[in-house]
């Protein structure tokens, strides 16, 4: 039996968990999945980090399939769409504390291997779009023939 991802139900947990916490809710979005609405002069390197605490955002929607809201950027009211697969990681500003999801195929790529998560805590020295998917890591050309064995979470924590 296939499941849905427990993305998005991860994320609404630690959405309500940092909120709780009286700890501030950031979201990092690979900018370039399709159906990602963000205001593109804020994207660097292909991502996003978006503050979507109710003090910042309107109207925050956190269903299965996508992230809603209505944000102030630049003095311009605009409304974000974040796919779930597009969900790179949410924390709390504050502290780091959070999650950092693996990436997820596109829906018309063959899925090799099955989702994983991964805890990590982002440091305060830290820059949010530093934070990228292990998959990008610059290692020697060799490996990149190698197929990736499931199993094993492949993150990388920037300090």
């Amino acid at each position: 039996m296939t499941m849905t991802s427990s993305r998005p139900y991860i994320a609404r947990a630690l959405y309500e968990w940092i909120l709780d916490n009286d700890c501030t809710p950031y979201i990092l979005v690979d900018a370039a999945r399709r159906g990602v609405e963000v205001p593109c002069e804020f994207v660097k390197d292909g991502q996003i980090v978006l503050n979507i605490s109710p003090s910042a955002v309107r109207a925050l929607q956190m269903d299965n399939d996508m992230i809603t809201f209505s944000g102030r950027f630049g003095g311009e009211a605009l409304n974000i769409t974040v796919p779930s697969d597009a969900l790179m990681a949410i924390y709390a500003r504050e502290n780091g504390q959070g999650m950092v999801f693996e990436v997820e195929p596109q829906v018309d790529e063959p899925e090799e291997q099955e989702a994983e998560i991964g805890l990590v805590e982002v440091t305060s020295e830290s820059k949010p779009a530093e934070v990228k998917p292990a998959d990008t890591d610059q290692s020697d050309e060799s490996d990149d023939k190698k197929p990736k064995k499931p199993g094993r979470p492949h993150l990388k924590v920037v300090k």
